[in-house]
C-alpha cells in the first residue's frame, strides 16, 4: 500500500477478492482502504478483504445499494459523508472490558498515583487520556483505580478524558451502563460499591454517578489536531496503534511526547511496541509500559 493508504493493482482491479451477496473487487477494496487509511491512519491490505466484506456487506443491505460499487462511489461523495462516518463505525473494532491488562492497572495504583494524588492534595492538577476508550470500559477502570486510593478524588483538580473516534460507541460510554458478563473482571467488593441496578434486564449495572463525575468523553480522531491547552500525566493508548502502518505509528508516538508531562506514563496494547526514532523518548519501564524521559519533552500540544 502507498502513503496515500492505496494498494497497487498488481493483478487484475476487477478481482473478485471476497464473494457473497455483493462481490468485492480488488478496486473496491483499494478505494475502501484509501478512505479508511486517510480518515482514521488504518491499515487495510488485500489480507484484510473478508474482513471488510463482512462488517459492510450489512451496511450496504441497509442502504438499499447494489453492491460494493455503487457503495464505494457514495461514500466517495459530498452526499456520502453520513454513510462514510458509519464506514469507519463498522471497520473499527471496539472489544474491550474492565481491567483489561491487568498489569497497567497494577502499576498506575502502585507506582503513579501516589506521586500525583499527593500533587493534587498540594491544589496541583492531575490530568490522564484515555485515547481511544471504546465503550467506556477503561477509562472507568482508571477512575475506579483512583478511587480505590482516593474516594472522594472529585473534590480536587483530578480529570480524566476519554476520547474515541466512534461517536455511537461513545454514547454508550456515556451511559456507563452495563451487562452482567462486562463486569466479570471486576471485584466484588468494588461492584457492591460502585454500581447500582439500572433497571434494565439487558444492561443491569449502572456505574455511579461519582465515578462519571471524574471522565469528560469527548470525540476525537487521533489522525486530527488534538485541541488539548495542557499536558497529562498518563496516557492510556491500547491496542489502536496496531492498526497504523509504521509512519503513522511514529507520528502518533512523537505526539504523544510532546503531550505528555516530564516523566509522563504511556500504556499500550499487549501486541505494541514504541519503536524507531520514538524510542529515544521514552523508557520502557515494564510490560508494554513507558515513561517521558528528555528535557524537551512535554512542552504543550
Amino acid at each position: 500500500m502507498s502513503a496515500a493508504g492505496q494498494m497497487d493493482f498488481k493483478q487484475s482491479p476487477n478481482e473478485v477478492l471476497a464473494s457473497g451477496e455483493y462481490p468485492l473487487t480488488r478496486r473496491d477494496l483499494s478505494e475502501i482502504a484509501a478512505m479508511i487509511y486517510s480518515d482514521a491512519g488504518i491499515y487495510l491490505n488485500d489480507t484484510k478483504a473478508s474482513l471488510v466484506y463482512s462488517r459492510l456487506s450489512k451496511h450496504i443491505r441497509t442502504l438499499g445499494l447494489s453492491g460494493f460499487r455503487e457503495y464505494c462511489e457514495l461514500v466517495a461523495s459530498p452526499a456520502g459523508a453520513a454513510p462514510r462516518r458509519e464506514m469507519l463505525s463498522h471497520l473499527t473494532t471496539n472489544f474491550t472490558r474492565f481491567f483489561r491488562e491487568n498489569h497497567h492497572f497494577d502499576h498506575l495504583r502502585s507506582d503513579v498515583l501516589p506521586d500525583l494524588l499527593a500533587r493534587a492534595r498540594a491544589g496541583g492538577r492531575v490530568r490522564i487520556w484515555s485515547a481511544a476508550c471504546s465503550d467506556g470500559q477503561e477509562p472507568y477502570s482508571i477512575a475506579l483505580t483512583l478511587l480505590s486510593l482516593m474516594p472522594n478524588a472529585a473534590e480536587y483538580d483530578i480529570r480524566i478524558l476519554a476520547t474515541d473516534i466512534d461517536p455511537k460507541i461513545l454514547a454508550l460510554a456515556r451511559a456507563g451502563c452495563y451487562d452482567e458478563s462486562a463486569l466479570e473482571t471486576v471485584s466484588p467488593a468494588m461492584r457492591k460499591q460502585w454500581f447500582r441496578d439500572s433497571g434494565d434486564p439487558r444492561r443491569k449495572y449502572q456505574i455511579d454517578d461519582r465515578v462519571k463525575r471524574l471522565i469528560t468523553f469527548n470525540e476525537l480522531n487521533l489522525m486530527a489536531q488534538w485541541p488539548f491547552k495542557g499536558t497529562f500525566d498518563v496516557i492510556f493508548c491500547r491496542n489502536v496503534v496496531i492498526y497504523f502502518d509504521e509512519p503513522t505509528q511514529m507520528r502518533i508516538w512523537q505526539r504523544f511526547a510532546q503531550t505528555l508531562s516530564p516523566g509522563g506514563h504511556l500504556y499500550i496494547g499487549h501486541s505494541e511496541r514504541v519503536s524507531g526514532d520514538a524510542k529515544n523518548l521514552f523508557d520502557n519501564i515494564g510490560i508494554t509500559t513507558y515513561r517521558l524521559i528528555g528535557k524537551g519533552a512535554g512542552r504543550k500540544a
